[in-house]
C-alpha cells in the first residue's frame, strides 16, 4: 500500500496536514528525523504510517503509562495490532505480549524507557527486526528541557546495542532551540530530516486574568460552561482538594487529580474525566501528559506554572480537535512567591552532578520570571509564547486578552531613567522590592540598615505607587533595559542596553488597560466553532449522534473520541451519508471503522432524516467540503 492508501484505510483521512508528508517521506527514504509541531498537529501519524510500510517493528518509546494505553487503544480501533510493555502489565502478560511480537503479531509496540535493559526485552529484539525507534516526548532526554527524565538516557545505549542501528525518529510539540539541539546530539541523530511545522495552536484563545476572588472567577466560568469538558490546574494539593470541595458541594459535575491520591483513585478520576463520566478535571500538573482527550473547551491556571514550557504543554491540552478553545491564566503576585517555595523544595535527579543541579536550578529561576513576565506584558500574549520558542509574526494576533483590551500609551522614560539611577546606586546588591521602596521614598526599617535611604535617588518618584514603580520596572526587564540575577533573589542589574535610556536613544512606554464601561464584557476574537455551521436540525442530530457514540464507547469501555472525533460528528450531519461510500468519504472514517461501527451511524442518521437528504449546515452548497 502506499502511505495515502495506508492513510485512508486506517485512519479515515484523504490527506495529510502540514509537515506530516516530509516526515514521513524522510522515514521512508531511510533517513532519522526531528518533528516539532505543536499538540493536536498529527505528530502520531508521522510515525504510525510509515511504521506500517516498513518490514519490522516499530519501537515507540513513551514517558507514560496513560499516554500507552491511549495510543494503542486507537489504533487497535483502527484496525492495527499494537502493544504496551510497561510496569502495569505482569511479568506473564509481557512475555505473552514479546511472544506475539515476535511471531510478527504487531508491527507497533509502545515501551516505557525503563524497560529497554531489561534482559527479557533485549533478548526480544535480538530476535526481531526493528526498523524504526521512534521517541515520543524526545524533550524528556534534554537535561536543559522542563521535563528531563533520566530513564530517557537509556535509550542511546539501547540503540548501540541493536544488531542493526533502525531509523530513528524524534516527537515533541515544546522545545527551544538549545533543547532541539540537545535532542540531536544526545540521541545521536545522523542528518536529521528536522522540522518545525510551528508552534502556533490557531484555535486557543489566550488569556491573562487578575480577579481580587479567583474561586468566585472559577465558579462563574464553569457555571457558564456547564455542558464543556475543562480542565483547571492548581500550583498545589491543596488548591485542588478546596476547589474540589467547593465545586463538588454546588452540585458541578468535578473530579480530581494529584500526587496525594492513592493510585487506584487517580485512576478511576482519570478515567471518570477522560470517559466523559465528569466535565471538569481539577489537578495539579501531575496530570494531563498522557491524556488525548480531543473536545477539551478550555484549560484554567488557577495559578502561574512554572514555565512558559509546561504552561504550554498543560494550556495545549485544550481543543486538540482543532475547535475554538480558551486557555486562562488568573495570575496574582503570590504565586510568584508559591513557585519559588516549590522550586527550592523541588526534587533533583540522584543522577545529577552538583554543578549540573546548580546549572538547572539557574535555569527554573529564569523560566519562572520568563513566566511571570508572561501574565504581566500588555503586549500580544500568542506572540510572546511563540518567541520564546524562536517563533516570529505579527505583533497581534486578534485572540488573546491583549489583543482584545484596549489600551492607552504612557510614555515614562523620565521614571525610568531615575530608576536606572537607583540600579546603579544599588551597585547590584538589592532586588526590585528595595528599589522600589526606595524610590518612592518608603519609611521602612530595612531601608535604612540598608543605607539606600541616603541615595540621591531615594524618594525620587514620590509622586509614583510602589506598585507603579514596579510595573514599570517590569517592563524594563522585559524589554531588555535591566536584568536579574539568576537565583532566587533576583537582584537588579543594568544591562548594555541601559545606558540607551540615559542617552535619550529609547523610550520606556508603558500599556494601561482603559477602564471597562460598566456592563462591558470582555472583548472575545475567536476561532469559529465548526459546530456553529450548523442549523438547529444540524445541531440536533449531532446531539443524536454523540448520544450513540457515548452508548457505544460504554459498550466497549473505551473513551467516547476513540470511537469518532467530533469532527468525524460533524462532518457526518454535513454530507448526511446514507451508504458506504458517502460514509467512507467522512473525515476520519476508515475501513476497519466502518466495519465496527459504519451501520449503526448510517441507521441513526436514517431514522433522524427519514431518508430524505436535507442541508443540516448554513452556507453555501460548497461549504460542504469544508476542510479540518
Amino acid at each position: 500500500m502506499t502511505k495515502y492508501q495506508v492513510l485512508k484505510k486506517y485512519f479515515g483521512y484523504d490527506n495529510f496536514r502540514e509537515g506530516q508528508e516530509i516526515l514521513i517521506d524522510s522515514i521512508l527514504e531511510g533517513r532519522d528525523v526531528l518533528g516539532i509541531m505543536p499538540t493536536g498537529a498529527g505528530k502520531s501519524l508521522c510515525y504510525q504510517v510509515p511504521a506500517l510500510m516498513l518490514s519490522g517493528i516499530t519501537l515507540v518509546i513513551s514517558p507514560l503509562i496513560s499516554l500507552m494505553k491511549d495510543q494503542v487503544k486507537a489504533l487497535n480501533q483502527a484496525g492495527i495490532h499494537a502493544a504496551y510493555i510497561n510496569s502495569s502489565l505482569t511479568e506473564s502478560q509481557i512475555a505473552k505480549a514479546l511472544t506475539l511480537a515476535a511471531a510478527g503479531q504487531y508491527k507497533i509496540i509502545y515501551v516505557a524507557p525503563e524497560r529497554l535493559e531489561t534482559p527479557g526485552f533485549l533478548r526480544f529484539v535480538e530476535q526481531v527486526e526493528i526498523s524504526m525507534l521512534t521517541v515520543d516526548e524526545a524533550h524528556c532526554i534534554s537535561q536543559w528541557g522542563q521535563d528531563f527524565r533520566p530513564s530517557y538516557l537509556k535509550i542511546v545505549q539501547f540503540i548501540k546495542c541493536l544488531k542493526k542501528r533502525p531509523i530513528v525518529s524524534a516527537f515533541t510539540a515544546t522545545a527551544t532551540e538549545n533543547v532541539r539541539g540537545d535532542i540531536i546530539c544526545v540521541l545521536g541523530l545522523a542528518e536529521p530530516e528536522v522540522l518545525v511545522t510551528g508552534f502556533d495552536r490557531k484555535n486557543l484563545y489566550f488569556a491573562v486574568e487578575t480577579p481580587k476572588k479567583k474561586d468566585a472567577y472559577v465558579m462563574d466560568y464553569v457555571t457558564k460552561h456547564e455542558d464543556e469538558n475543562g480542565i483547571i490546574y492548581c500550583a498545589t494539593r491543596k488548591n485542588v482538594d478546596m476547589l474540589y470541595e467547593k465545586m463538588r458541594t454546588a452540585g458541578i459535575s468535578v473530579t480530581r487529580y494529584h500526587a496525594g491520591l492513592d493510585n487506584e483513585e487517580r485512576k478511576n478520576n482519570q478515567e471518570d474525566f477522560v470517559y466523559d463520566r465528569f466535565r471538569v478535571m481539577i489537578a495539579t500538573n501531575a496530570f494531563g501528559m498522557g491524556i488525548d482527550k480531543s473536545d477539551v473547551r478550555y484549560v484554567i491556571h488557577y495559578n502561574m506554572p512554572q514555565s512558559l514550557e509546561n504552561y504550554y504543554q498543560e494550556a495545549g491540552r485544550a481543543g486538540r480537535d482543532g475547535e475554538a478553545a480558551e486557555c486562562i491564566l488568573l495570575y496574582s503576585p503570590q504565586d510568584i512567591m508559591i513557585n519559588q517555595f516549590l522550586l527550592e523544595h523541588k526534587e533533583q535527579k540522584q543522577e545529577m552532578e552538583d554543578e549540573d543541579i546548580s546549572a538547572v536550578r539557574e535555569r527554573d529561576e529564569e523560566r519562572l520570571r520568563i513566566m511571570n513576565y508572561y501574565c504581566l506584558t500588555k503586549d500580544c500574549l500568542r506572540e510572546y509564547i511563540l518567541r520564546y520558542f524562536g517563533e516570529y509574526g505579527k505583533t497581534s494576533c486578534g485572540n488573546c486578552s491583549n489583543c482584545s483590551q484596549k489600551f492607552e500609551l504612557v510614555d515614562v522614560t523620565d521614571a525610568a531613567k531615575k530608576i536606572v539611577l537607583c540600579v546603579k546606586e544599588m551597585h547590584g546588591r538589592y532586588g526590585m522590592n528595595v528599589a522600589a521602596g526606595t524610590l518612592v521614598g518608603a519609611n521602612r526599617a530595612k531601608l535604612r540598615e540598608y543605607h539606600t535611604d541616603t541615595y540621591s535617588s531615594y524618594g525620587a518618584l514620590r509622586e509614583f505607587s510602589e506598585e507603579s514603580v514596579k510595573q514599570i520596572i517590569n517592563q524594563m526587564l522585559i524589554k531588555g533595559y535591566l536584568t536579574v540575577t539568576n537565583d532566587k533573589y533576583a537582584l537588579l542589574k543594568t544591562t548594555a542596553k541601559t545606558n540607551d535610556i540615559i542617552s535619550g536613544a529609547a523610550e520606556v512606554i508603558l500599556k494601561e488597560s482603559k477602564a471597562r464601561q460598566q456592563g462591558e464584557d470582555r472583548k472575545k476574537v475567536s476561532s469559529q466553532r465548526k459546530s456553529d455551521i450548523l442549523n438547529s436540525k444540524g445541531l440536533e442530530l449531532f446531539d443524536r449522534l454523540r448520544a450513540l457514540r457515548t452508548e457505544i464507547a460504554k459498550e466497549e469501555s473505551v473513551p467516547p473520541y476513540i470511537i469518532f472525533s467530533d469532527k468525524s460528528l460533524i462532518d457526518m450531519c454535513v454530507k448526511v451519508p446514507f451508504h458506504q461510500d458517502e460514509m467512507l468519504s467522512v473525515n476520519g472514517v476508515g475501513e476497519n471503522k466502518y466495519r465496527k461501527y459504519g451501520a449503526r451511524f448510517l441507521q441513526a442518521i436514517q431514522d433522524y432524516t427519514g431518508g430524505k437528504k436535507e442541508k443540516y449546515y448554513f452556507g453555501e452548497e460548497n461549504t460542504a467540503d469544508f476542510r479540518f
